[in-house]
């Protein structure tokens, strides 16, 4: 993958799991539940038919507790959750996703196909890749210096 252009797919073809979703109307404590039991930092929040409705990371499900900490097992999803979704495709440059991510201040994107969730794509995939990339391409060099034949 040295030296190319680093796709979308590229990140999730490293990632086994399933998108982990919530729906609008589950608790703040379902979402918590959620996070905790699969490791992840967020979940897109999707009604009952799988369409995208928003997105809740630990950052929103936090100043919900903060908020209201007696109330979260009542509080809904809806209620907490990010509305105007930043979504990117499976054929989208890494590099464009990352401004964005950085430029938004968030640090996870649902990934689209049509209109079905095929993952979620967060700064922390960005930089496992792009550090295989970038050791990829260290070893590639050694091995052209050192007069190595390349593999």
């Amino acid at each position: 993958m040295a030296n190319t252009k680093i796709k979308v797919k590229d990140c999730l073809i490293t990632k086994e799991s399933p998108v982990i979703t919530i729906g609008p109307d589950e608790t703040v404590l379902k979402a918590i539940q959620k996070l905790v039991s699969h490791n992840i930092g967020a979940l897109p929040v999707c009604d009952a038919k799988g369409m995208l409705q928003g997105i809740v990371s630990e950052r929103d499900l936090l100043k919900a507790c903060a908020e209201n900490s007696r109330n979260i097992g009542n509080i809904k999803v809806k209620d907490v959750m990010t509305k105007d979704v930043i979504i990117c495709t499976l054929e989208e440059d890494i590099n464009s996703v990352t401004g964005i991510l950085l430029e938004k201040g968030i640090r996870h994107m649902p990934v689209l196909d049509g209109n079905d969730i095929v993952g979620i794509i967060s700064m922390r995939d960005i930089v496992d890749i792009q550090l295989e990339d970038s050791e990829e391409t260290v070893r590639f060099l050694n091995e052209y210096i050192a007069g190595m034949p390349i593999s």
